[in-house]
């Protein structure tokens, strides 16, 4: 597994950390317990399955929230 932390725009309510959450937790290859959205920090921590899925298209998940990704950061 692959962890990644995704830093985001700031976010302005909880129910925008439960949308992304629920988002990114819908993605093949996530490992739904993992899915972390933090946010007084404006950050998501989640470990995925690099051969299901990839950072970059959790990021691409988020931002089609509407949501901007600022940073992200790939621990192997």
């Amino acid at each position: 597994m692959s962890k990644a932390i995704l830093q985001l725009e700031p976010l302005t309510c909880p129910s925008c950390a439960i949308k992304i959450e629920s988002a990114v937790k819908s993605l093949p290859g996530i490992e739904p317990s993992s899915v972390s959205v933090l946010f007084n920090a404006s950050k998501v921590k989640v470990d995925f399955d690099a051969t299901k899925t990839s950072a970059d298209m959790i990021g691409k998940t988020i931002t089609a929230l509407g949501y901007d990704v600022l940073k992200t950061t790939i621990k192997e």
